[in-house]
C-alpha cells in the first residue's frame, strides 16, 4: 500500500506539472505514455514488439496522438484519415507479404490498438490546446477522478448489487451511480468558479458524460484483460499497473467529450 500511494504521489505530481506548462512538456509526455501504452498493448496480444508491422503501428500511434509539430520546421502533420488508412494499408500488406504467417487477426488487432490508444491520447493533447486549455484539462480530469473515487468509496459503503460480475465482479449499481453523482458535483463546482466559462447545465452535462463513459473504458480494459488472461496492462507504475491501467478511462472520455462539442 505504501508502495502504491507512493508511485501515485510522485506520479501524480509530474503529470500534473507538465500538464501546467503545456506546451511541448505535456505534448512529449502524452506521446511518451501513448508509445509505452501501445507496447503494453502489443504484449497483452504476444506480437513481437521489433515486427515491421508492429514498429508501424508504434509510428501510427505518435502521428495520431500529436496535434501539430513546432512551427520552425514547417512540417504538416497527416490528417487523422490518412494516417488511419496508410497503416490499415500497412498492416493488411503485412499479411500478403509474409505469406500469412502474419495473420489477419494480427492487422486487425494493430489497427484497432493504434486507433483506441492514439485517439485518446490525441484528445487530451488537444484539450490543452483550447483556449482556456488548463480549465478544460482540470475539468476533465477531475471529474474522471471524482467518478472513480466515488464509485469506489460508495460501493463499498453501500454496494450490494453487482454492476457486471463477469467482467469487474467487485463493481456495484450503487457504486456506478454514487459516481456519477459525485463527477457531475466536480463538474457543478468548476462552473461556479467560472460561470462566464462553463454554464451549470453544459457542467452536468460534462460531468455525465465522464463518469458513464469513464467507467464503460474502465469495463472495456477490464474485459480486455480478463480475455487475455492478465491482470494489469503492464508494470511500469509499481501498485498501479501499466499506463493503459491508469488510462483506460481517459482514453474513452476525452474523445467522447470532444466529439459532443461539451469543451470550450
Amino acid at each position: 500500500m505504501v508502495q502504491r500511494i507512493v508511485t501515485g504521489v510522485v506520479a501524480g505530481a509530474a503529470f500534473l506539472g507538465l500538464l501546467w506548462l503545456g506546451d511541448w512538456y505535456y505534448s512529449l509526455l502524452l506521446v511518451a505514455m501513448a508509445v509505452i501504452g501501445y507496447d503494453e498493448f502489443a504484449k497483452m496480444n504476444a506480437l513481437p514488439r521489433t515486427r515491421w508491422d508492429v514498429l508501424a503501428g508504434f509510428a501510427a500511434v505518435i502521428l495520431l496522438t500529436l496535434t501539430q509539430l513546432p512551427a520552425s520546421w514547417n512540417i504538416q502533420l497527416p490528417s487523422f484519415e490518412r494516417v488511419s488508412w496508410i497503416f490499415m494499408f500497412v498492416a493488411l500488406a503485412a499479411t500478403v507479404i509474409s505469406k500469412n504467417r502474419i495473420q489477419l487477426e494480427n492487422a486487425g488487432i494493430l489497427f484497432l490498438g493504434a486507433v483506441y490508444v492514439g485517439t485518446g491520447f490525441h484528445f487530451m493533447l488537444a484539450t490543452r490546446e483550447l483556449e482556456h486549455g488548463i480549465f478544460w484539462s482540470a475539468l476533465t480530469f477531475v471529474c474522471i477522478w471524482a467518478s472513480d473515487a466515488g464509485a469506489y468509496f460508495v460501493g463499498k459503503a453501500i454496494g450490494r448489487t453487482k454492476l457486471w460480475p463477469a467482467i469487474s465482479p467487485n463493481k456495484t449499481i450503487e457504486g456506478s451511480v454514487g459516481g456519477l453523482v459525485i463527477a457531475v458535483i466536480a463538474a457543478l463546482a468548476f462552473a461556479w468558479f467560472q460561470p462566464e466559462w462553463l454554464g451549470y447545465a453544459q457542467a452536468a452535462a460534462i460531468g455525465v458524460v465522464a463518469a458513464v463513459a469513464g467507467q464503460f473504458g474502465d469495463l472495456i480494459q477490464s474485459a480486455y484483460k480478463r480475455f487475455r488472461g492478465v491482470k494489469d496492462s503492464g508494470h511500469l507504475l509499481p501498485g498501479h499497473g501499466g499506463i493503459l491501467d491508469r488510462t483506460d478511462s481517459w482514453l474513452i472520455v476525452f474523445p467522447f467529450v470532444h466529439l459532443l462539442g461539451l469543451l470550450g
